[in-house]
């Protein structure tokens, strides 16, 4: 009998450079081709991972192991060197790690639970799925879930961008109704509207030194987009201002913010200086009711944060193990319960056969008698039957049980169990 098997071939930020990853990724267009030439299977493909799950046995085109391979050739003849592959309980415990966010960058990062999704219903659309990834790909979004509800793995912020905004929202408790200032269009920037937008916050406008860079990125967010040259005033009407531009020199001075404060009736200013070299003139930590940190506070806080989110790491492994034993128990019932089945039913038909030429000779029975030895004939099956079904069953908790004890019990009974 040919075991299937769940595996899992791939390359992340761990075991390949940016240079080969980007070159092989996978995007949203050419995805409905690539699974098509892969013809079964599932791909998850992002800025840090492509991977490619397949069960063995399953009507394939290619191998995942020679579709990444391809990839990689084509960019890069060492490429295929930097893959990975791993099989059984081990691909189903590292795809957990990725639900759950212990095999990201970020520790905890929570974006990649959706593309885990995502990446099953493109597989399902383009029907190379299947029934047995589908329920793995299920089980590791509702292990992902778990380590979110029942850790604190995602609720300390651990990037700059996220700990900006993370530290916006614990002063004003909701972000609804805030009015946040970006300064600066660059690739932190676009991550810190994002971020804000994300939490909820009720307006953002963008300021860069280039005009159409800003309105650009406020266009994508439902923003508001200004110059330099209209610093005060887009000051004056915020709450939350965050900066990030790669100016040499000071961006936003004292003189500019005393002059928006004498607009704001009292309203404190919250400002975040995450820009190295520093955007905000320190001196403007003198003002009344402005409250300034920069990118030394924030690297605290998240180095902090990183700690905690290593110490739930621990809480969330001990979630992942307990689920990977629970999917080893499922993937061997796969193939024990259709044996156990098939013998089931070969004794029930051997017994009604026999039973129904025992009763051919013995039409003196009363309807009584006859129930009699039907009973009997049952209870004869069922206690030989039982130590067989209890050993079988015991197989489908056992990562490490025998499989020709299997083999053993379906060449014995002449067994062709059903597939699942």
């Amino acid at each position: 009998m040919s075991e299937s098997v769940l595996s899992v071939v791939g390359l992340n930020y761990r075991s390949a450079p940016v240079e080969l990853r980007e070159r092989i990724v996978v995007s949203d267009a050419e995805l409905p081709s690539a699974l098509l030439a892969l013809g079964h299977g599932i791909i998850l493909s992002t800025c840090n991972r492509i991977e490619v799950y397949q069960v063995t046995g399953e009507s394939a085109t290619l191998s995942a192991a020679e579709y990444l391979c391809q990839r990689c050739r084509e960019v890069d003849p060492s490429g295929q060197l930097h893959l990975y592959h791993l099989s059984g309980a081990a691909a189903a415990r590292h795809l957990y790690d990725v639900a759950a966010g212990l095999d990201s960058m970020v520790l905890g990062e929570p974006q990649i639970l959706g593309q885990i999704r995502a990446a099953l219903d493109a597989a399902e659309d383009a029907n190379t799925a299947g029934p047995v990834l589908a329920h793995v790909f299920r089980d590791a979004i509702r292990v992902g879930r778990r380590a979110r509800a029942e850790t604190f793995i995602g609720r300390h912020a651990v990037s700059i961008s996220y700990a900006a905004v993370e530290l916006a929202k614990n002063v004003f408790g909701k972000l609804h109704g805030c009015r946040a200032l970006v300064v600066g269009a660059g690739e932190m920037g676009e991550l810190t509207v994002k971020t804000l937008v994300d939490h909820g916050v009720g307006s953002v406008a963008v300021i860069n030194r280039t005009l159409d860079n800003a309105t650009a990125l406020a266009q994508r967010f439902a923003g508001e987009a200004a110059s330099l040259t209209e610093l005060v005033p887009v000051l004056a009407a915020s709450d939350i201002v965050i900066s990030s531009t790669d100016a040499p020199g000071y961006v936003i001075g004292q003189t500019e913010v005393e002059r928006a404060m004498q607009r704001r009736d009292g309203r404190p200013l919250f400002m975040i200086d995450i820009a190295v070299p520093r955007d905000v003139d320190p001196a403007v930590r003198t003002l009344s009711n402005v409250f300034l940190y920069d990118i030394d506070d924030l690297q605290t806080l998240c180095e902090m944060n990183r700690e905690q989110r290593q110490r739930e790491a621990q809480r969330v492994r001990r979630i992942i193990e307990d689920e990977t034993r629970r999917f080893v128990r499922w993937w061997h019932s796969r193939q024990v319960i259709p044996t156990v089945i098939a013998l089931r039913e070969q004794a029930e038909q051997a017994r009604q056969s026999e039973l129904a030429e025992a009763m051919a000779k013995l039409k003196h029975l009363s309807d009584a008698d006859r129930a009699v030895v039907a009973d009997l004939s049952r209870a004869i099956v069922q206690k030989l039957l039982h130590h067989p079904t209890v050993r079988l069953k015991d197989l489908a908790g056992d990562e490490f049980a025998d499989r020709t004890t299997l083999e053993l019990a379906q060449d014995l009974f002449g067994l062709t169990p059903s597939p699942d």
